[in-house]
C-alpha cells in the first residue's frame, strides 16, 4: 500500500467499496465513480483528473472560453456538467481550473471565509457556479471570493491563511491564488498579455503579493509568495499566533458579524432561489415537459428546510434525475452508491422523515427505466440516501508530519476504530517506530464559515461515524477530512479584549467587577493587561470553553450602562520578523467619509493581514496598539477626520511606555469633513477615491516630520465669578490636542454642527453636505453678538494679554484652520516668529464673529494676530462653548492651562515627488512599482 500523489485527490472519503485488488492508496480506487456514457448530448470523454465532465453543447448565444477568455466560434463548445465551465476543444486538454466537485479536496490548508453583508457587485462572478452575480451577492472581507447566497455552502474553505493556529504551520509561504474577478488593466506576470475578462471567470491573482497571470501560464511562476510591493508593510502570517477551537473569523480578525439571516444556513427565503448546477438551471419549470423537484442531501437539510431545486425531464431516467441530484449538491460520486427516497407527503420539512418511497439510480422502477409519472404523481420533495456499505476508504492526511505524501487511503470495516486506523497509518507514513500513543484522529468539517475540529476517540467505530455523517448531511461528507496528528501537549491561551468599563480602577477592582458580571473562573482567567485610564483590560484565558463562554457573555453584558467591548486578540510573534519588515497598523473609522470609511476597511485587509487592519468603532484604537506592543518597529495609517487622528494620538500617548517602539510614525488618509492636518501633511483635502494600494505606497515612501502636541487642563473649579454653581458641577479634565483650539463663535458653530449630526446621523454622509450645514449654522448666527473678550481672560508666559473686541478665540498649532483657511496669514510681522508645527510654539488668533470667519475661509482676510507662546492660561467667566480639534462641548467657569506635551508626535508627510508611471496595472502588488496617485489639487 503506497502513499497518493496530491493532484490526483479527487475527494477526501471515498464514493465507494473498492474493487478487489486495486491499489488501495491510488487517488481513485477503482473505476467506480467514473460517469458511464449514456444516451443524450456527446460527451468529450471520462471524468478528468480535476473532476470536470465535460459533455459538447450548441451555442444559442454569444460565449466565451473560461480558460483563454477568447470567444468561441461556431456552434459548438464544451460544458462542464457541474460547474458550467465553458471551453474550446483546443482548450480542454490545457484546463488546469478544478471541477467545484473535487476542489475542496486540493485546499491545502482549509481556512474558513469571513462574508460581509449583501451587496450589488458589478461585473463578478459566482466562484462556485461561475454565473454572473446579477443579484445581491455576498464577497469574502478577506480575500476576493464572490458568491451567490445559495452558492455559499458549497464554497471552498481555502481563505488566506493570515496567522498560525496550531493545526497545520507551514514553514514557507506561498502564493494564494484566486481565479476571476480581475480588474480591466490586469496583465500577465509571464506574457504580458491581458489576463482579464468582463465576460467570463478566468485569470488568477495571488491574494498576497497581486500578481496577475493566466492559468496556463501559472505553473512557470515560482510557488513562493514575497508579498510584492508592499512586503516590508505586511504583518507575515508565520509571525502571527491565534489559537482557538470555534472562534470564526469573525471573531479573529475583529470583523462585526452581519445581522441579517445567514444565507444558506437559516434563510428559508433562500432555498426555492436554489436551483440545481448545470444546464438545467436555464429551464423554466413552467415547460410542460419538464418537472420540478425539491431535494435534500441529508436529515439535516430536512430538518432546516434547506433544499435545492432541480428540474428534469419528465421522461428522464431513474439514474439521470439522481445524477441531477446530486449535482446539484456538487457530489461527484458513483450514482450507483445513492438512491432517492421520497418525503412522505404528512412529514413536512421541518420534521423527522420517515423512510419513504426508493428512486433507485441502480434499478429500474418502471419498464423502460422511465419516470412513472403517467401512473402517479410525482413527490414533491426527495430526499438522497446513501445505500448501506460493508467498507469504505477513507484518505487520512498527516497535519504536521514532514512526510512526502499528500495523504493515504486506507478501507474501513465495522471493526475499524480510531486507533487501528492510526495503527495501519503510521507503517504508511513511515513513523511506524513511534507508538500508536503519540498521535491522534482529528476529523475536521471544512465549512465555507468555520473550520471545526473534532478528536476522536480511540474506540470510535469509524464506519459507523461516516455512515451518520452521509445520513446527515452530504454536503458535510464530501467536505469532511481526516488527520492523524501528534497529539502535543497545546497549553490553550486566548487573549480576550474587554472595553467600556469604569475608567480608574484597580486591577483587584476590575477582577471583581468582571466576576459579578460574567462570573469569571479564578483558576482559568487571569488579568494580564490593564488600561485603567481607558477602562480595558485583557484577559488570558487558559480554556477554550471558558473562552468562548466569556465571549459570548460580554457581548452581550454592560456594565454601568454601558455596553463591553469584547475581542479576541492574536499574539504577534516579534522575534520571527524579517529585520527589514517595518509593518503598517491601519486604523479605520467606517462611519467617516461617508461609505468609504466601510470600503477602505475592506480594502485594506485584502492589501495586508486582516489583523493589522483595525475597525475603531469596534473597542477603538488600544486593541491594535496593545497587539502591536512587541513590535520593534512599526508605522501607523489613521482614516478618518481629525476628530479620529486627535483619538489615536491620544491612545498612542497613553500606551507609550508600553510600546518596544514608542514613537511610530503617524500618516492620515483623511476621510472627515474640514481634514486641516491632512492638508498640511499633503494627504489632501479628502479622500476620493483614489487606489488604496496607492495609498499604502504613499505610505512607504512618505517624510518623516515631528509635530507638536499640546495638553489643555480644564479645571471648572477655580473661577471666582461661576454661575448657578456649575463649577462645583464639572471635575477637572485633560484633553490632547494637535490641531487648533477655538473658545467662543467657532466652538459654538462645531457644537450646532455637531448635535444635527447627532440627531440625523444618516444624512452626513458626504463632505458637500457637511459643510452646507455649517454654513447654514453660520447664518443662523450671523447677528448674534457675545462679548468674548469680556467674558474670557488670558495670561500668555504668565503675562496679561489684553484682548481686542472679538467673537472668538483661536489657539493654532497647524498653518490651515476651517477646511484649509490661514487663520495667521503670510504677512510678517517683526513682533512674532514665522509659525512652524514642529517650533514649540502656538499662534493666538482672534475672529470678530461669523462675517469675518467667512472671509478667512475665503482667503479675503486673516484672523487678529494676538499672542504667540508656549504656556497659556484661560480664565472663563461663563460657560462658554470650547472645541478641540473638531471636537466640541460647553466648558464650565474656570480655567484652561494649556502647555506642551512631550515629545512631539512623529507624524509622516506625502512625498512632493510623483513617481513615474510603469505600464504595472494599479492593483498589481508584485516588485514593480504600481502608479500611486498624484496629490489631489
Amino acid at each position: 500500500m503506497a502513499a497518493a500523489a496530491e493532484p490526483g485527490a479527487r475527494s477526501w472519503l471515498g464514493g465507494g467499496s473498492p474493487r478487489r485488488g486495486s491499489p488501495a492508496s491510488s487517488p481513485d480506487l477503482g473505476s467506480r465513480g467514473l460517469p458511464r456514457p449514456g444516451p443524450g448530448p456527446e460527451r468529450a470523454g471520462a471524468r478528468s483528473a480535476l473532476g470536470h465532465s465535460f459533455r459538447k453543447v450548441t451555442l444559442s448565444k454569444p460565449t466565451f472560453c473560461h480558460l483563454c477568455s477568447d470567444f468561441i466560434w461556431g456552434l459548438a463548445g464544451f460544458l462542464c456538467d457541474v460547474c458550467n465551465f465553458m471551453s474550446h476543444e483546443k482548450c480542454l486538454k490545457h484546463v488546469k481550473t478544478p471541477c467545484a466537485t473535487v476542489a475542496p479536496s486540493l485546499v491545502r490548508v482549509p481556512v474558513a471565509h469571513c462574508f460581509g453583508p449583501r451587496g450589488l457587485y458589478k461585473r463578478k462572478f459566482c466562484a462556485v457556479c461561475r454565473k454572473g452575480l446579477e443579484a445581491p451577492a455576498l464577497r469574502c472581507e478577506v480575500c476576493e471570493l464572490h458568491v451567490h447566497p445559495d452558492c455559499v455552502p458549497f464554497a471552498c474553505s481555502d481563505c488566506r491563511q493570515c496567522h498560525q493556529d496550531g493545526h497545520r504551520d507551514q514553514d514557507a509561504h506561498y502564493h494564494h491564488w484566486r481565479e476571476g474577478n480581475l480588474p480591466s488593466s490586469a496583465r500577465c506576470e509571464v506574457c504580458r498579455k491581458a489576463c482579464c475578462s468582463t465576460e467570463v471567470l478566468s485569470g488568477l491573482r495571488c491574494e498576497w503579493c497581486g500578481i496577475q497571470a493566466h492559468s496556463i501560464c501559472c505553473a512557470s511562476l515560482a510557488p513562493e509568495c514575497t508579498f510584492g510591493r508592499l512586503r516590508t508593510m505586511i504583518l507575515p502570517p508565520a509571525c502571527v499566533r491565534l489559537l482557538s477551537r470555534n472562534f470564526s473569523k469573525m471573531h479573529c480578525f475583529r470583523i462585526s458579524e452581519s445581522a441579517g439571516p445567514e444565507p444558506g444556513e437559516g434563510d428559508d427565503s433562500m432555498d426555492g432561489s436554489a436551483p440545481a448546477a448545470g444546464p438545467a438551471r436555464d429551464v423554466l419549470a413552467s415547460e410542460s415537459s419538464k418537472q420540478t423537484l425539491k431535494v435534500f442531501d441529508g436529515s439535516d437539510a430536512v430538518q432546516r428546510n434547506h433544499f435545492r431545486i432541480i428540474s428534469v425531464p419528465r421522461l428522464a431516467r431513474s439514474e439521470e434525475v439522481l445524477e441531477a441530484a446530486l449535482r446539484a449538491f456538487y457530489i461527484a460520486e458513483d450514482t450507483r452508491d445513492f438512491e432517492l427516497q421520497a418525503l412522505p407527503s404528512p412529514v413536512q420539512p421541518g420534521g423527522p422523515g420517515g423512510r419513504g418511497k426508493a428512486w433507485s439510480g441502480g434499478a429500474l422502477e418502471e419498464e423502460g427505466g422511465r419516470c412513472p409519472a403517467s401512473r402517479e404523481p410525482t413527490p414533491e420533495a426527495w430526499i438522497i440516501r446513501a445505500l448501506p456499505r460493508l467498507e469504505e476508504v477513507l484518505k487520512v492526511y498527516p497535519a504536521w508530519l514532514k512526510v512526502g505524501v499528500a495523504y493515504v487511503s486506507i478501507r474501513v470495516t465495522p471493526q475499524s476504530t480510531a486507533r487501528t486506523v492510526v495503527l495501519e497509518v503510521l507503517p504508511l507514513l513511515g513513523r511506524q517506530a513511534e507508538g500508536p500513543e503519540s498521535f491522534r484522529l482529528v476529523e475536521v468539517l471544512m465549512g465555507s464559515r468555520q473550520v471545526q475540529r473534532t478528536v476522536l476517540a480511540e474506540e470510535e467505530l469509524l464506519l459507523s461515524r461516516l455512515q451518520d455523517l452521509r445520513k446527515t448531511s452530504l454536503r458535510q461528507m464530501s467536505q469532511t477530512r481526516v488527520y492523524v496528528a501528534e497529539s502535543r501537549a497545546v497549553v490553550p491561551r486566548v487573549s480576550l479584549f474587554v472595553g467600556g468599563l469604569p475608567p480608574g480602577l484597580s486591577p483587584q477592582e476590575y477582577g471583581s467587577l468582571l466576576d459579578e458580571a460574567v462570573a469569571t473562573k479564578a483558576d482559568l482567567v487571569s488579568l494580564s493587561h490593564v488600561y485603567s485610564s481607558q477602562g480595558a483590560v485583557v484577559l488570558d484565558v487558559t480554556c477554550f470553553a471558558e473562552a468562548e463562554r466569556l465571549y459570548m457573555l460580554l457581548r452581550d453584558t454592560a456594565v454601568h450602562c454601558r455596553p463591553l467591548a469584547a475581542l479576541v486578540l492574536p499574539d504577534v510573534l516579534h522575534t520571527k520578523l524579517p529585520p527589514d519588515c517595518c509593518p503598517l497598523l491601519v486604523f479605520v473609522n467606517p462611519k467617516s467619509g461617508g461609505l468609504k470609511g466601510r470600503d477602505l476597511l475592506c480594502s485594506f485587509r485584502k492589501l495586508l493581514n486582516p489583523h493589522q487592519v483595525s475597525d475603531l468603532t469596534n473597542g477603538g484604537p488600544l486593541p491594535g496598539f496593545h497587539v502591536f506592543s512587541q513590535v520593534p518597529c512599526f508605522r501607523v495609517l489613521v482614516c478618518g477626520g481629525d476628530g479620529t487622528v486627535g483619538w489615536v494620538l491620544a491612545a498612542l500617548e497613553e500606551m507609550r511606555h508600553r510600546l518596544a517602539c514608542p514613537e511610530p510614525s503617524v500618516a492620515i488618509l483623511p476621510l472627515g469633513t474640514g481634514n486641516d492636518l491632512g492638508r498640511v501633511l499633503r494627504w489632501g483635502a479628502g479622500y476620493s477615491g483614489e487606489d488604496p494600494l496607492s495609498v499604502l505606497v504613499s505610505v512607504d515612501e512618505a517624510d518623516d516630520v515631528l509635530m507638536d502636541r499640546w495638553t489643555i487642563l480644564l479645571d471648572g473649579h477655580g473661577a471666582s465669578g461661576a454661575e448657578n454653581g456649575l463649577a462645583d458641577m464639572e471635575p477637572p479634565k485633560i484633553v490632547q490636542m494637535s490641531n487648533y483650539c477655538g473658545i467662543g463663535i467657532d466652538a459654538e458653530l462645531s457644537l450646532d454642527f455637531h448635535q444635527a449630526r447627532e440627531e440625523e446621523p444618516g444624512k452626513f454622509t458626504s463632505r458637500f453636505h457637511n459643510k452646507g450645514v455649517y454654513v447654514r449654522v453660520g447664518l443662523q448666527k450671523i447677528s448674534h453678538s457675545r462679548s468674548l473678550h469680556k467674558a474670557i481672560r488670558l495670561q500668555v508666559e504668565q503675562q496679561e494679554v489684553e484682548l481686542p473686541s472679538i467673537e472668538g478665540l483661536i489657539f493654532i498649532n497647524i498653518p490651515s484652520w476651517g477646511s484649509g483657511a490661514d487663520l495667521w496669514g503670510s504677512d510678517s510681522d517683526s513682533r512674532f516668529e514665522k509659525p512652524r508645527m514642529d517650533d514649540g510654539l502656538l499662534e493666538v488668533v482672534g475672529v470678530t464673529g461669523v462675517m469675518h470667519m467667512g472671509q478667512v475661509q475665503g482667503g479675503l482676510r486673516s484672523g487678529i494676530r494676538i499672542a504667540q507662546g508656549s504656556y497659556f492660561r484661560v480664565t472663563l467667566l461663563k460657560a462658554t462653548p470650547v472645541q478641540v480639534d473638531g471636537e466640541p462641548w460647553v466648558q464650565a467657569p474656570g480655567h484652561m492651562i494649556i502647555s506642551p506635551a512631550s515629545p512631539k508626535v512623529h507624524m509622516l508627510r506625502k512625498a512632493k515627488q510623483k513617481p513615474k508611471k510603469a505600464g504595472t496595472p494599479k492593483d498589481a502588488r508584485a516588485d514593480g512599482v504600481p502608479t500611486p496617485e498624484g496629490d489631489p489639487k
